[in-house]
């Protein structure tokens, strides 16, 4: 069975608003530049911190196609492109992989609950059968408190029993640490990623391929000191990285995460264009602004963007 291409942190990354409430070109591709600077392995655009489900198909594929154009390389790239409609994930798919990129992450087509295992895997089955293309590695994404319906542990083997060379990994938002641990126990020469960094130890620990985590957008170089820490054996700055990595992923949690990252974002690069998100979610008030910022500043945390996003 193949291996993903990715492995380390990788970034969900925002999407900054243009005028007219899609993807604003050069903000995103300083972000995504800034960040592979800063350390990240891969950018997994349009995905939920990039508020994915609130942007046109065609806007997506107009800006993966430009950030490629920009320079970043495609290979660098884990699109999100999971609908509910086959036609656009397929869509959204096949220029992923013209475009070179180490792999898409997969939503399942969220709409319709309560559908069978066997429907689902018939989606994934026909994508494969559309996209037709043996560079395809497909990263399934679960993230049932969004999605609703999701990719069990029994589903996970039965695609990569069938598409062993194409189904290579996944990405757990579910919040629980044990759906993770079955997944990395039971299928093998699998890459997992953790959906938060406050598993990202214990995966390492278990054989998980890093974390996909929405807090890389403003704490790369943190989440980066866990991974290389661990790598080099040194338990003590392990734990040491661990645990301030865990503090600024606290602070966050306390708020809506979106509004919260873009807020951090705008303040600490000086663009308030930054701390705009799409309906139906909010923007965060002042004072939760104001709060944010001061629970950042007791941690003594800080994002150097070096001009480039400002």
């Amino acid at each position: 069975m193949a291996r993903g291409s990715f492995s380390g942190v990788l970034s969900p990354v925002l999407s900054p608003n243009s005028a007219d409430g899609g993807v604003d070109a050069e903000r995103f591709q300083a972000m995504c530049k800034w960040q592979l600077s800063a350390g990240i392995d891969g950018l997994a655009i349009f995905g939920t911190t990039s508020e994915a489900n609130s942007i046109s198909v065609s806007e997506r594929l107009k800006q993966t196609e430009a950030l490629v154009a920009s320079g970043v390389p495609g290979e660098k790239l884990m699109p999100g492109t999971g609908t509910c409609s086959l036609a656009d994930t397929a869509a959204l798919t096949k220029q992923a992989v013209e475009l070179g990129a180490g792999g898409v992450l997969l939503l399942p087509p969220f709409y319709y609950k309560g559908v069978s295992e066997d429907g689902l895997f018939a989606y994934v089955a026909e994508l494969i059968r559309i996209v037709a293309d043996d560079r395809l590695r497909i990263y399934l994404y679960h993230i049932p408190p969004q999605a609703v319906i999701g990719w069990s542990l029994p589903l996970i083997q039965r695609l990569v029993a069938a598409f062993p060379e194409t189904i290579v990994g996944l990405k757990d938002s579910s919040g629980d640490w044990d759906n993770t641990k079955a997944i990395l126990d039971n299928v093998p020469d699998f890459d997992v990623f953790p959906g938060s960094e406050m598993f990202l130890l214990d995966g390492l620990k278990n054989g998980g391929a890093g974390c996909i985590s929405a807090t890389a957008n403003v704490n790369p170089t943190g989440i980066r000191a866990v991974l290389d820490a661990y790598a080099a054996g040194d338990e003590k700055a392990t734990e040491k990285a661990n645990d301030a990595m865990k503090a600024v992923r606290s602070v966050f949690q306390g708020y809506a995460p979106v509004p919260a990252l873009k807020a951090a974002v705008a303040n600490f690069c000086g663009d308030d264009g930054w701390a705009a998100v799409r309906p139906p979610l909010l923007g965060l008030t002042a004072d939760k602004t104001a709060t944010l910022m001061e629970q950042l500043r007791q941690l003594e945390f800080s994002i150097d963007f070096g001009g480039k996003l400002g």
